[in-house]
């Protein structure tokens, strides 16, 4: 029986595991653990990290294949998981949606980074609306110190937010009416978001074009060289089925 390490935490890498499972693959899931209460896959589940890429290397020695499906912006576990699984040997697929794609009459604004972002904000707009998650806000300080800022995150943010700042505890999947609510009770002029990808937050997207809000976008980074990827889960089940060596 082949047994797989899913990097998951997305909602494809949920997905994948039903699929697996119902297959009669042996999956272990892996989660960050920054989540106080994540919505659990199927199969077996591990949670917290390997100790960088030793101790990633020395954990494949359970596994047959890997399939990295973290987030798009999960750049130190996709970079330690192409280096471990290149060390030991072991397939690697990268399982990642596409990301949006703008098209005419969408006010996007691209940024190169978080502080990029902050920037590009503060020119567009004084009550911007955060979904860029905790971990970057103290990217946003600087620019955005003295704006009526909403910040909506999963989980409390780890850093002290200026008095002119609001948070919002809140997890998706979202829908639009509540997006619309969100930005109109703000009275929000800019929105600010990661690019994401897929359909499990895009009903923001939605709501800002359908308010003429601009929209900061903080462009994906590159992933891992040499590292295969699919972007759909029924791509990344083939792959899998055929021991991680089938074409792509």
């Amino acid at each position: 029986m082949t047994r797989l390490l899913l990097l998951g935490g997305t909602a494809e890498a949920r997905a994948l595991a039903d699929h697996l499972v119902a297959a009669g693959i042996e999956v272990t899931t892996s989660l960050a653990g920054r989540v106080a209460d994540p919505r659990l896959p199927v199969g077996l589940v591990r949670v917290g990290g390997f100790g960088g890429i030793d101790g990633l290397r020395a954990a494949l020695a359970d596994y047959d294949v890997v399939v990295d499906a973290t987030h798009p912006f999960a750049t130190t576990m996709s970079a330690n998981a192409a280096a471990a699984c290149a060390a030991a040997g072991l397939p690697l697929l990268r399982l990642e949606r596409p990301g949006w794609v703008q098209r005419a009459g969408q006010a996007w604004h691209w940024a190169d980074s978080h502080i990029h972002a902050a920037q590009l904000a503060a020119r567009l707009g004084g009550r911007p609306v955060l979904t860029i998650g905790r971990q970057h806000l103290a990217a946003y300080l600087p620019a955005l110190a003295d704006a009526s800022v909403l910040a909506r995150v999963v989980e409390p943010p780890a850093i002290s937010v200026p008095p002119r700042w609001s948070v919002v505890r809140d997890r998706g999947p979202y829908a639009l009416p509540g997006e619309l609510t969100l930005l109109r009770d703000h009275r929000a002029d800019v929105v600010v978001t990661k690019d994401s990808g897929g359909d499990y937050t895009w009903p923001k997207m939605v709501a800002a074009q359908d308010l003429g809000l601009p929209v900061v976008i903080v462009r994906r980074p590159d992933r891992p060289a040499g590292v295969p990827a699919v972007s759909n889960v029924e791509a990344a089940l083939a792959w899998v089925l055929t021991g991680g060596q089938g074409d792509l």
